[in-house]
């Protein structure tokens, strides 16, 4: 192992290596080694045509994280899994400036662990049905890729499906850690999350390719042995981070040591959140948790069921888990998503994802930007921008009953709530219950065709996945049915016989008594 600074690391990345990059959404990211890499080819044109893996989105907006990386000609080839929070990159993917192959985030965190084992090929049923399956875009997300070879193919063993992702030689990995000894060791004291920095670590050496470990500083004290997540065989070169920032525990946090499992926080007071249209959803998706069940919540919509779990103090009740490894606690959400306080374990994101797509999530709350007549649910391509998928399609397709959370139309929604009812004020000028959705993110058929429970909750209108579509199974307390509901959609769900009002303590400003039966 040698020290070097983040320039020297990055100055031996040649052109058209393949680069893995660890972090998740501002945590973890090596910071200093993205803005080293960016300042040499803005200076030199070097590296260029480069292939990144990134197996999270890594970013938290415009020259954020690895957006700064978002120069054309600098990569070539993307596979990743989210770039919602990266505008630079997102502009190269719908320009047709690079090839991009979007895959489920624990696919491609997993993929680093059969790299590391030199295995051909990761074998999965996720992504079955989504854009990933080669039947709809094979995970190609733009024009120019369309005319790229394949990397996840249709496989089939004692007559099911699955997926087939190959796997590919990686030249470089660019990661972070907290402290180095002088033999290389790495342990990550400081970090929220330790996600797939070992595997990937691995998986580079394997392949013969070279290991540089962004750290807040190197000692001459060898590390306790179990305090070292990445052994000092697998790291080549470590780069000592050349500003404080570089090595904070997000974007927002420079070092809170609850977010690193050191010490654990009194609870704080709650403080009512308005009543609204976001607190209506998260009100009514509150209400499908059962007391013990194992949860995770999606970023956006979603976060607002933790938010009402909080004010109606039954947080304990259940546990929820982030995708990144982190167990129990409070998750944080925003630019922060991915790490949390107070949590009682912390494992490495491809075992999180393990225990996700074998069916260990009782309950997963997502988002939703579209919805269509089949029960598809749209994430990751809409409105003119690219997100990608994210964790979502593990979620999605592998909980035991999935509860998609948003508003019934968008930009420009405006509510009044109070008093047991709902009143729109001022309608969405866009539909997100549309006939096709723009991208399959989550599968309606494939959903059925796993018995799968599945509820679409907005702050209008419960629908329910029935055996040919939607089904309107309750509309709030104030709204009209045909004026609010049916006329705001693009297709005619089936509307129950039984249909509902929604409980009107929903629309109340007071706590409402939620209680995980």
């Amino acid at each position: 192992m040698k020290v070097v600074t983040a320039e020297e690391a990055v100055s031996r990345i040649k052109d058209g290596d393949t680069v893995a990059t660890g972090g998740f959404t501002t945590t973890n990211l090596p910071f200093g080694l993205f803005h080293a890499l960016r300042n040499r080819f803005l200076k030199t044109g070097k590296p260029r045509d480069l292939t990144i893996v990134q197996p999270a989105g890594q970013s938290g907006g415009k020259e954020v994280g690895f957006d700064l990386l978002g120069i054309e000609h600098l990569i070539k080839k993307l596979i990743f899994t989210h770039s919602g929070k990266a505008p630079l990159i997102s502009e190269l993917i719908l320009n047709n400036k690079v090839i991009a192959y979007c895959f489920p985030q624990g696919v491609i965190s997993q993929l680093f662990r059969d790299i590391a084992a030199k295995k051909p090929c990761l074998i999965t049923h996720t992504g079955l049905y989504t854009f990933v399956d080669p039947r709809v875009e094979g995970g190609k997300v733009n024009d120019i890729t369309k005319k790229e070879e394949d990397m996840v193919e249709l496989f089939e063993i004692d007559g099911k499906e699955y997926l087939l992702y190959k796997t590919f030689p990686v030249d470089f990995a660019l990661i972070r850690g907290t402290t180095a000894d002088e033999r290389g060791n790495i342990s990550m004291e400081k970090e929220g999350v330790t996600l797939e920095n070992l595997s990937i670590a691995q998986a580079t050496k394997n392949c013969g390719g070279t290991v540089v470990v962004q750290v807040e500083k190197v000692t001459k004290e060898s590390l306790p042995s179990r305090r070292v997540e990445i052994p000092g065989i697998l790291v080549d070169y470590v780069a000592i981070a050349s500003k404080p920032e570089y090595s904070w525990q997000t974007i927002h946090e420079s070092y809170n040591p609850a977010i690193s499992g050191e010490t654990i926080l009194p609870p704080s007071k709650v403080e009512p959140r308005p009543l609204n249209e976001r607190k209506v959803i998260g009100r009514r998706a509150a209400m499908e948790i059962k007391a013990g069940d194992i949860i995770n919540l999606g970023i956006g919509m979603a976060t607002e069921v933790a938010n009402v779990a909080m004010e109606e103090n039954v947080y304990e009740k259940f546990t929820l888990t982030v995708e990144s490894g982190v167990t129990g606690g409070v998750p944080l959400s925003g630019l922060d998503f991915g790490v949390g306080i107070n949590y009682e374990s912390l494992i490495d994101q491809p075992y999180q994802f393990d225990f996700y797509q074998g069916g260990g999530l009782d309950l997963g709350f997502l988002g939703m930007a579209q919805v269509d007549e089949k029960g598809n649910v749209n994430v990751s391509k809409f409105g003119g921008r690219f997100a990608g998928c994210g964790g979502f399609i593990d979620i999605a397709q592998n909980a035991k009953k999935v509860v998609f959370c948003g508003t019934l139309t968008t930009k420009g929604l405006q509510v009044k709530v109070g008093g047991g009812k709902l009143k729109i004020l001022q309608e969405g000028s866009i539909k997100k219950f549309v006939k096709n959705v723009e991208h399959i993110t989550f599968s309606g058929e494939y959903a059925r065709k796993l018995g799968k429970e599945v509820l679409y909750i907005t702050e209008r209108a419960v629908f329910r996945l029935g055996k040919n579509g939607l089904v309107l199974e309750e509309i709030a307390p104030g709204v009209d049915l045909e004026k609010d509901v049916l006329s705001k959609m693009d297709f005619s769900p089936t509307v129950s016989s039984e249909l509902k009002i929604m409980d009107n303590k929903i629309f109340k400003k007071p706590k409402i008594g939620i209680q995980p039966r």
